[in-house]
């Protein structure tokens, strides 16, 4: 499906490249972008242009995250693309009813087609950088995916391999292992769709903010988050009031796809749908705050959202039946799988 993009003035977002897309990965043709909930709520990406060699430490709501780079600095939020065409490409052959497996063997090309980049030589060399620090910086959380907590550190990919080359040395087929944590996300179907403007967004801030709105309004008609906790859930390294400055700057060129977003009194931050968000799965009534609230206390360290997705597939699965209270069938639905052991 095509998203209309957004114009304005000045250039805000990338120009559109590549305008017919074709996708030949394992077959799959125009596969819709997918990224994972888990690294859409927490911090696990620099925001950074620079070789970023910091170790990152977060806690929020009792999820814990330690992200350590390698000699080659932290994976940044443009190599995330890489993560994505592979969620991407798992979920469209899961949607289709054919097998997959962590491995996944794909064309250099249609990667930087798909993620809307250039295909210049460089472009090939920073793909190659980028695959690098994917698979050096390691992580150790309790974020679970799939049903499992994970406590030990992996690396976002497992390994990678260049398996055919141009007589020139450029990539043209490469082999790319996601990690058990990342593959169990795709496996349960903890992953939301996301706007194809995202990868003509230019700032790692711009992307990181519009994962967040994302993951955060669902299909909420809107999301109110102070700045503080922004800037937490962000992972940005600036300063609150350097923060907040570059989310004015937002607001006011107003280009983030499917969002708006506006300043309110007591420092917080509006996000409303500019219109109905891609959906390709389950359309079940909204849920209060008041019972995602409730499902944090019954399963602590679950992502709720994760549950909430569990929850509408369920739904859907089950014919999609007439719900009298929408707030009562997710926390039931919560309630047994408590009992089962989460």
């Amino acid at each position: 499906m095509a998203t209309t993009a957004i114009r304005t003035q000045g250039g805000a977002l990338l120009p559109e490249r590549h305008p017919q897309i074709d996708f030949f990965i394992c077959d799959i043709l125009d596969a819709i972008p997918k990224d994972d909930m888990a690294t859409m709520e927490h911090p696990v990406f620099t925001l950074s242009t620079r070789p970023d060699r910091r170790i990152l430490s977060y806690e929020h709501r009792g999820a814990r995250i330690e992200v350590i780079p390698s000699v080659k600095g932290l994976a940044t939020i443009h190599d995330k693309d890489i993560l994505i065409f592979c969620i991407s490409q798992l979920m469209a052959a899961i949607n289709a009813g054919r097998a997959v497996g962590r491995t996944l063997t794909l064309r250099a090309h249609d990667l930087l087609v798909a993620t809307n980049r250039e295909t210049s030589g460089d472009a090939y060399r920073r793909l190659k950088e980028a695959f690098e620090r994917l698979a050096g910086t390691r992580i150790t959380t309790n974020i679970v995916t799939g049903e499992e907590e994970v406590t030990t550190g992996f690396g976002l990919i497992e390994k990678w391999e260049i398996v055919k080359k141009t007589r020139g040395g450029r990539m043209v087929s490469v082999t790319v292992t996601l990690s058990d944590w990342l593959f169990r996300a795709v496996l349960s179907k903890s992953v939301l769709t996301l706007s194809r403007d995202y990868f003509r967004l230019r700032k790692p801030l711009e992307r990181r903010i519009y994962e967040l709105a994302r993951k955060h309004c669902g299909k909420q008609a809107e999301w109110r988050v102070s700045v503080e906790v922004l800037l937490k859930k962000s992972g940005s390294a600036s300063p609150r009031r350097v923060f907040r400055k570059m989310i004015r700057d937002m607001i006011e060129s107003d280009h983030l796809p499917d969002y708006h977003l506006a300043e309110e009194e007591g420092d917080l931050i509006r996000f409303t749908r500019r219109a109905q968000v891609i959906e390709d799965g389950p359309a079940a009534p909204p849920l209060s705050a008041e019972a995602l609230e409730r499902a944090r206390d019954m399963l602590p360290g679950r992502d709720v959202y994760a549950l909430e997705a569990e929850w509408r597939d369920f739904w859907a699965a089950s014919g999609r039946p007439r719900l009298r209270s929408a707030d009562r069938a997710f926390l039931g639905f919560v309630s047994r799988k408590a009992g089962q052991g989460g």
